[in-house]
C-alpha cells in the first residue's frame, strides 16, 4: 500500500509540475459553467440534470487529454523502464497512476460544487437527485480513466493514446444506437454495454445497483487489460 500512495503522489505533483492541471481546471470549469448558465436560463429550473447531460460529454474529450501522458510519456522519456526496474509490483504501478488521475478528476468536480449552491441560492433544487447526479458523473469518470489509462499503455504517442481512448469512449457511448439496428435480439446487449445509458438513472436522481456494478466492471476490465500491458514487456 505505501508503494501505491508513493506512487500516487508523484503522479498527482506531475500534474501540478506544469501548467497543464491549470488549463485543464479553467478549461473544465469555464465551459461547464458556460452550459450550467445556458441551460439555467433555458429551462428556469432548479435543477443540475440539463447541466449533466452536457458535462458528460464534455468529460469525453477532457479525460482522454488527462491521461494521455500517463504511461506514453515515460515509455518516450525512458522512464518506464526505470520505473520497472524498482521494487514494484505492476499492478501497484497501475492502480497508483490510476488512483492518481481519479483524485485530479475528484478535484475538478469538487471545484463544480459552486453550480449546485448556486441554485440553492435562487431556488429549491431537490439534494438527493443532486447527490446521485454527482456519484452519476464520479462512476462515470472512473470507466472513462481506466479507458484512457488502457490506452495510455498501447504507445508512446500521445496524440495517438487520446485518439485511441476517444475512440474507444465514443463507441461505448454511442454504441446504443445499435439497438435500432439490431432488434430485440442484440438491442439490450448494446443497451447494456453503453456508457451513456447507464448514466440516466443517475442523472434523474436513481441510484440502481445495475448501474453502479456495470461502471465499476468496466473500470476493472479495463485497469485488467492494462496490467496484461504492462506485463507482456517482460517478455519482449
Amino acid at each position: 500500500m505505501k508503494k501505491i500512495l508513493t506512487i500516487i503522489g508523484r503522479e498527482f505533483k506531475s500534474y501540478f509540475s506544469s501548467p497543464i492541471a491549470y488549463i485543464f481546471i479553467v478549461g473544465f470549469l469555464v465551459i461547464s459553467g458556460l452550459f450550467f448558465g445556458l441551460n439555467l436560463l433555458a429551462s428556469k429550473e432548479a435543477t443540475l440534470r440539463y447541466f449533466m447531460g452536457n458535462t458528460i460529454f464534455i468529460l469525453i474529450f477532457i479525460i482522454p487529454a488527462l491521461t494521455m501522458r500517463l504511461f506514453s510519456e515515460e515509455k518516450k522519456t525512458g522512464t518506464l523502464e526505470i520505473l520497472m526496474t524498482l521494487p514494484v509490483r505492476d499492478y501497484e504501478v497501475i492502480l497508483g497512476k490510476f488512483l492518481a488521475s481519479f483524485l485530479f478528476y475528484l478535484l475538478m468536480l469538487f471545484l463544480t460544487f459552486i453550480f449546485p449552491l448556486t441554485l440553492f441560492v435562487i431556488g429549491k433544487p431537490d439534494l438527493g437527485i443532486m447527490i446521485s447526479n454527482y456519484l452519476g458523473l464520479i462512476f462515470f469518470g472512473m470507466a472513462l480513466l481506466s479507458i484512457g489509462l488502457y490506452a495510455s499503455t498501447l504507445t508512446e504517442n500521445q496524440i495517438v493514446a487520446f485518439i485511441t481512448s476517444l475512440g474507444f469512449i465514443m463507441i461505448l457511448f454511442f454504441i446504443h444506437a445499435l439497438k435500432n439496428v439490431f432488434g430485440e435480439a442484440l438491442g439490450p446487449i448494446f443497451e447494456y454495454v453503453s456508457l451513456n445509458s447507464h448514466f440516466d438513472n443517475f442523472s434523474k436522481g436513481l441510484i440502481d445497483s445495475k448501474d453502479v456494478f456495470y461502471y465499476l466492471s468496466m473500470t476493472c476490465i479495463f485497469l485488467f487489460l492494462s496490467l496484461n500491458i504492462l506485463e507482456s514487456r517482460k517478455w519482449k
